[in-house]
């Protein structure tokens, strides 16, 4: 990008920036003087067209703010198509594989194309959905898959929902729930509190304030439900959205059809841990990460950890049994037959392809930053699940 180029973008991303900030304020107003932290992520990430997810930018890889293992070579998306070829041999006729928020289109490119080339008569008796909300995304997915045209079906949430419920279907996402909005709760003084966003008149910012946590509330049903710890000043966060999420998935499949939930993020005795006491909150911009969600509302990506516990356990409330939580790494190994895609190569040249492939395989295996960290969650409508 030339240096005007830079500074036009910039330019537009300081003016979106302004304008959100006084969309949050006027909700703010209309709200008593205070937002939820859901209500203010949801407006940061979500605003059309002054949220992060909802600008025309680039947001993953080299150029974006952060990295996913699709980022990371192709071996996620051959092991996707792993498991979907399994998925599609135990099924006669028409099946549907579904990606919801692909965003670029990066990893459905890898895995249609994979699945087209290392499992034809499978790939002949597919259709491909992808539910996104971002039309830039859709944009990208569009010219990213061309290839696949005539195998391709773009649908929004509703559309999905009212065509369903579907059968012979494997949806899955990658990083996904980590993206939705969170509350902010936390232990005080003997009491929990609802962190919300307000607005400091004297400094001229955003705020955090705190509010009691209303008893009979979805907020007060998840701590005991979770059995969140008394820690005093620990912080959490509270994932009504993706739990809503999973209940409209899990309403829109058929008996048999399956949910692969791809994201970062722990179990309950980890996520909840002494050595967690900020939450799991974060905000990433150029490759670096931050804990001040409320600077710079619609410029930064805003995440969290996934609760898994707490998405089986719903899940098992709603009809879907969990077969089974894994990591990436040893999904990578069983679906991705990783390990038997080492290669032996001339070391003199750490640009060959197979150098590069070894490098993927070694970044998404090797230590906890994606291998281990990041899991892999699969459901099933009307299966019989794990008990945790």
């Amino acid at each position: 990008m030339t240096n005007s180029g830079q500074i036009e973008k910039n330019a537009s991303a300081a003016a979106a920036g302004e304008l959100l900030l006084g969309i949050i304020r006027q909700a703010m107003a209309e709200q008593g003087g205070l937002l939820s932290f859901r209500d203010y992520m949801q407006l940061c990430l979500y605003h059309e067209p002054c949220g992060y997810y909802m600008r025309d930018e680039e947001k993953i890889g080299r150029g974006g703010d952060f990295y996913t293992a699709a980022s990371v070579g192709s071996l996620l998306g051959e092991a996707v198509v792993g498991y979907a070829a399994a998925f599609a041999e135990g099924r006669e006729g028409a099946w549907t594989l579904a990606e919801w928020g692909g965003g670029s289109g990066r990893l459905a490119g890898q895995v249609l194309d994979w699945l087209r080339e290392s499992c034809p008569e499978a790939y002949g008796r597919m259709t491909f959905v992808s539910v996104e909300v971002s039309p830039y995304h859709r944009r990208l997915q569009a010219e990213a898959w061309g290839a696949h045209a005539d195998r391709i079906r773009f649908l929004g949430e509703d559309e999905w929902l009212a065509e369903g419920p579907w059968p012979n279907t494997l949806v899955y996402s990658n990083e996904l729930p980590d993206a939705m909005p969170v509350y902010r709760i936390v232990y005080r003084s003997g009491q929990w509190q609802e962190i919300a966003v307000g607005w400091d008149e004297a400094a001229g910012r955003l705020a955090e304030v705190l509010r009691p946590v209303p008893a009979g509330g979805e907020l007060a049903s998840f701590i005991e439900r979770e059995a969140l710890p008394r820690r005093e000043g620990q912080r959490f966060e509270v994932p009504l959205d993706a739990l809503a999420w999973l209940r409209r998935v899990s309403g829109s499949l058929a008996p048999g059809s399956v949910l692969m939930t791809i994201d970062y993020g722990c179990e309950r005795e980890e996520l909840y841990a002494a050595h967690r006491m900020h939450g799991t909150l974060l905000c990433y911009h150029g490759h670096r990460a931050s804990d001040t969600p409320l600077e710079a509302p619609g410029s930064r990506d805003i995440t969290s950890h996934t609760a898994f516990s707490a998405l089986i356990g719903e899940g098992r409330e709603c009809g879907l049994a969990a077969e089974e939580l894994m990591t990436q790494k040893a999904f990578l190994i069983r679906y991705g037959r990783v390990l038997e895609k080492l290669q032996d190569h001339d070391a003199r040249d750490p640009f060959s392809p197979a150098a590069r492939r070894n490098r993927a395989i070694r970044q998404l295996l090797i230590g906890d930053s994606m291998g281990e960290l990041f899991k892999v969650l699969i459901q099933i409508k009307g299966g019989r699940g794990l008990t945790l």
